[in-house]
């Protein structure tokens, strides 16, 4: 397999980009869909959400390419204090995703700290993300690039 390049996404990443957060929003609605919401036309409302985003100073999207063909992405904010979370000012990574064909291919690893390092870079003094509960290879990359585990979301549906 070739390198694993990783960039910031550009306004013609967002297709492709739509398409790999809709695969991961019916991942997550398959798991759970008492918790997780599947929106109609759920591409172009991503779409449409990562124009904006990437207009944001305060978003970071990177993609991961191999031989030029974006295989996966990621997506962070900068924020500020969150009193109901009782979390200071910090940095959230909200996806992470990669396609089936290029997983185990260091790509998820590299993403995941290309992100780390623009949402620090942007004066970010922690990073937080949250995982599904049943999605044990994401908590073991997640744990392999330096997070700990902190909360737990319970729902009741």
């Amino acid at each position: 397999m070739s390198e694993v390049v990783i960039r910031a996404a550009a306004s013609s990443d967002v297709p492709r980009v739509a398409e790999m957060a809709g695969a991961l929003v019916r991942m997550h609605h398959a798991v759970d869909p008492a918790r997780f919401f599947l929106p109609e036309r759920v591409e172009e409302g991503y779409a449409w959400w990562l124009e904006r985003e990437l207009q944001s100073a305060e978003a970071v999207i990177v993609v991961a390419t191999i031989d030029e063909a974006i295989v996966g992405y990621a997506y962070g904010t900068r924020e500020e204090r969150d009193w109901n979370a009782l979390l200071d000012e910090h940095g959230a990574i909200h996806d992470v995703f990669v396609v089936a064909a290029a997983r185990r291919s260091g790509a998820g690893r590299k993403l995941v700290h290309a992100i780390i390092d623009e949402l620090t870079r942007r004066g970010a003094p922690r990073i937080v993300l949250s995982t599904m509960v049943s999605n044990e290879s994401a908590q073991k990359l997640f744990l392999a690039c330096g997070f700990r585990p902190t909360m737990l979301e319970m729902t009741r549906a």
